[in-house]
Order: C-alpha cells, then sequence, then structure tokens
C-alpha cells in the first residue's frame, strides 16, 4: 500500500475526526468579532459540564494570579476578559477533543506537552512584546493541530513517518514529506479551514516554521520562537528531541535581549508545568 497523502486525501478525511463541542466552534468563529452575545455563550458553555470545571481550574490556576475563586464561566469573563476565557475554554475542550491514536510510536501526552508549553511561552513572549497574549496562546496551543489530524487520520502511515525520522535523525516536517507527502502544516490548514478558524490563527499556524513567508505576520514568528524555545528548553524530556532552525528575521523582529529571555524561559517552565496539570492531570 502507497503510503502517500495528498491535501485532497486530508480533506476528505476530515469528517471522520471528532467535532468540538457547538459552543466552542461558535467560540472559534466568533474570534474577530466585537459583538457577541456572553451572556448566551457563557450559559451555553454551562451546560458543559467537563467543559466548564476544565476551564475554572484553568482560570484559577497562578497563570492568571487571580485573588478570588471564580466558580462561574460568568465570574471568568467579569474577571479575566471575554477574551481570555473564550481561549481557556478552547484550551480545555481541545485537549480533550482527539482520543489516543493507535500510531505506533505516537505518544499522546508528550504532544499536547509540547502544544502546552508553546502555549505558555507564545503568551509570555507576546506579553513582552505588547502583542495580543489571548491570540499567542491559542495559536501556540493549536500550532502543531496538523500532526494530531494525520496520526488520527493515517495512523500507520504517520507511524512509518516517525519511524523514518528515527533512522534518518532529521526533523519531523522532512519525515513526513518524505513518507506521507503532505505535513502537518498542510493538515493542520485544512483543519483550520474546516473549523473555520480566524485569519490570524491560519497565518500562524501556515507560517510557525517559515516565518520570513511574505505576509506570515508577526503572530507566526512569536510562534516560530516560542517552538523553538520549548524544544529548547526539553520540557518534554523526548530524547530525539532535535532544536528546529531559527528564523533569523523572526529572532531579529522579537529584539529581545538575554534578560528577557531568562525570563521567559523561567515563566514558561513555570507555567507550563501548572497548565499542564490542569489541562492534562
Amino acid at each position: 500500500m502507497s503510503s502517500v497523502v495528498s491535501y485532497e486525501d486530508v480533506v476528505r478525511t476530515l469528517d471522520d475526526l471528532p467535532s468540538l463541542p457547538a459552543v466552542v466552534m461558535e467560540l472559534l468563529n466568533s474570534i474577530d468579532q466585537e459583538d457577541v452575545d456572553i451572556a448566551v455563550l457563557a450559559k451555553k458553555v454551562s451546560h458543559d459540564q467537563a467543559l466548564t470545571a476544565k476551564t475554572l481550574r484553568l482560570a484559577n490556576s497562578s497563570l492568571y494570579g487571580l485573588q478570588v475563586k471564580v466558580t462561574t464561566i460568568q465570574q471568568a469573563i467579569t474577571f479575566l476578559g471575554f477574551q481570555t476565557t473564550r481561549n481557556l475554554i478552547t484550551a480545555a475542550a481541545l485537549t480533550g477533543c482527539f482520543a489516543e491514536s493507535h500510531c505506533p510510536g505516537f505518544h499522546h501526552q508528550a504532544f499536547w506537552r509540547h502544544s502546552i508549553a508553546t502555549a505558555a511561552c507564545a503568551k509570555v513572549l507576546a506579553r513582552q512584546m505588547r502583542f495580543n497574549q489571548d491570540y499567542a496562546f491559542t495559536a501556540g496551543l493549536l500550532h502543531d493541530i496538523g500532526r494530531l489530524v494525520l496520526v488520527s487520520c493515517f495512523p500507520q502511515q504517520y507511524g512509518q513517518a516517525l519511524a523514518y525520522r528515527k533512522a534518518h535523525d532529521c526533523y519531523m516536517l522532512e519525515a513526513e514529506r518524505s513518507v506521507l507527502g503532505v505535513d502537518h502544516v498542510d493538515a493542520g490548514l485544512a483543519l483550520a479551514e474546516h473549523w473555520n478558524f480566524s485569519d490570524t490563527m491560519r497565518l500562524a499556524i501556515a507560517g510557525h516554521h517559515d516565518p520570513e513567508t511574505p505576509g506570515a505576520g508577526f503572530l507566526a514568528a512569536i510562534i516560530h520562537i516560542a517552538n523553538a524555545v520549548v524544544h529548547a528548553l526539553d520540557l518534554v524530556e523526548d530524547e530525539d528531541d532535535l532544536v528546529p532552525p531559527i528564523s533569523s528575521v523572526a529572532w531579529n523582529a522579537l529584539g529581545l535581549n538575554e534578560e528577557a529571555y531568562l525570563h521567559l524561559f523561567r515563566e514558561t517552565e513555570l507555567q507550563y508545568e501548572e497548565i499542564s496539570m490542569v489541562l492534562l492531570g
């Protein structure tokens, strides 16, 4: 059986994927809208008890440093704002959405740990850059979502790609292209289209390995650097991990000094531990 997968194959299989709760789809689709009826959305979310519990645990984590304990989605919105609460709901839903797949060599927990660490790092970077922290957090969480698409829809072929990476000691993108013919960026974009992600998110997913592409946008540069920092800190403790090459254009665009990076490393490690406990605990 040929292991080559076309972009069309990926698009065709998206309907077989688990779908996000309807309220989360609504939240993702309203990311660029101002006139959202927050009370209605809060009410809809609270009907999903598991999602509500996870979201509130995240809202009460030290990531947000609230002085009060929030016990309802409406309270979370009051104290954290709508954007942030929406992001927490999305994070809580996404990490519970994909079942563990039977793909040889793929570690579901390690995947989410890397995504959560990248989200935490991107949020800290965005704060330093005075960029929208909520966009950065969500984009960090979603940057590799295409890997989950490939793992869920083509587990055997993706297992071969993982074996290829090990044998050739190369980057995952290279292994995916060699074995499958498509990579996780392609698959991530197909899912972003399917789930109606905003253009901001699509650009970040598209450009996180190649932020120098014209029109990639500043968020792609933030995610690119956050991804590299997380690999370098080895938070996921993957013995085969390779630090991806860093774009000097992205590095210079962020223009941070050594002190800022040391702060970034420390903050990322602290927040990663706590968010992992809440989302994967």
